[in-house]
């Protein structure tokens, strides 16, 4: 057997640092080497903190660092790409013991900043794509050996779930309310497409859109609802892409007068995200008909980058996080004919 090649840094690997060439170390030279370690630093960017599952990822995190004894710090862009993008460059502009060893961010808008992600990676700084489609990552790493990647929740079966979770609560059809996401939201247009290939064709969608909180979809529906024509619409069901937005849009239909509020209380909400504290307990309580669990994926990303650079060994390009219908469709369908059942029992004479 041919004994393996050694590697030695070159002078611009000298010139950047230990924490500049030893993500190229091959895996063997890295072992039992954790105690001389420089202590890993990473950046986490979030949209808001006003999001039950933006809240959860930056607790995902903050677990998963102490788990793993590496430094964080996490910053929110209050969803606004334009702050997003001037917090990012302020870390990889800034001076060279300082900048984080990586960047995982989920992107506010409908880009995923690829002249933000050139310049980390000419800075020596990995980066990483939460929950965005990122075209420009296939160049990045032809032209990098650093940890570039992205992760992301599959949007589009999030939305297949959802038609899918409507066709089970509207067997016989009907209208609903249909709360997306902004429309420069990759991820909100994902799941519309989606919802819409499984959404039977009796089911009537009226859209609107809101910015990912409880506060945003709260003050949509309100607006809408002061319309006339909300008066003389029939709704069936109000569904969600997320649970923050659902919890915002029955907030809303709370505070009408109580002559109209019973009708509009009785109809079913959905959302997804389905965090255990949130949506799987709203679905619990009746609060929601139905949610879709999404994994926070900030751990996963910070033990990915945490196992690159220590060992050498490169993520894949794209790793897809498998969404699930709580309850599931089959439950979801059975509990809707016991009900519709018990109705029609109740009605006979």
């Amino acid at each position: 057997m041919a004994p393996a090649a050694l590697w030695f840094p070159s002078q611009n690997d000298l010139l950047h640092g230990y924490s500049g060439y030893r993500r190229h170390l091959p895996s063997w030279l890295m072992i039992g080497a954790g105690e001389g370690m420089k202590k890993l630093s990473f950046l986490v960017s979030l949209t808001n903190n006003d999001n039950d599952y933006q809240q959860e990822q930056a607790a995902a995190a903050e677990k998963a660092a102490r788990r793993l004894g590496v430094d964080l710090q996490i910053v929110h862009a209050s969803n606004d790409a334009v702050t997003q993008s001037q917090q990012l460059l302020h870390f990889i502009q800034g001076a060279a013991a300082s900048r984080p060893d990586a960047i995982i961010f989920e992107p506010c808008g409908g880009t995923a900043f690829p002249q933000v992600a050139r310049a980390a990676v000419a800075a020596d700084i990995g980066w990483v794509v939460l929950n965005y489609e990122a075209d420009y990552l296939r160049q990045l790493r032809d032209s990098s050996q650093l940890p570039v990647f992205s992760i992301s929740s599959d949007h589009e079966e999030v939305g297949k779930i959802q038609g899918k979770q409507f066709a089970a609560l509207l067997p016989q059809g009907g209208s609903m309310l249909y709360i997306e996401g902004p429309a420069n939201s990759g991820a909100a247009q994902r799941r519309t497409a989606g919802m819409n290939l499984t959404k039977p064709a009796n089911i009537q969608v009226k859209t609107m859109r809101a910015n990912w909180t409880e506060e945003g979809a709260h003050r949509a529906m309100s607006s809408w609802l002061r319309l006339r024509t909300s008066q003389q619409t029939f709704i069936d069901l109000v569904g969600a892409q997320d649970d923050s937005m659902a919890a915002g849009a029955r907030k809303a239909f709370s505070e009408i007068p109580e002559g109209e509020r019973d009708r509009w209380m009785k109809i079913p909400f959905t959302g997804c995200d389905g965090l255990p504290k949130t949506g799987q307990s709203w679905v619990r309580s009746g609060m929601l008909a139905a949610t879709i669990y999404i994994r926070p994926n900030t751990d996963l990303a910070l033990e990915m980058l945490t196992e690159a650079i220590r060992t050498g060994a490169r993520p894949q390009e794209r790793k897809l996080i498998i969404p699930e219908s709580i309850p599931s469709l089959d439950e979801l369908a059975t509990r809707v004919a016991k009900v519709s059942s018990q109705k029609h029992f109740a009605a006979r004479p």
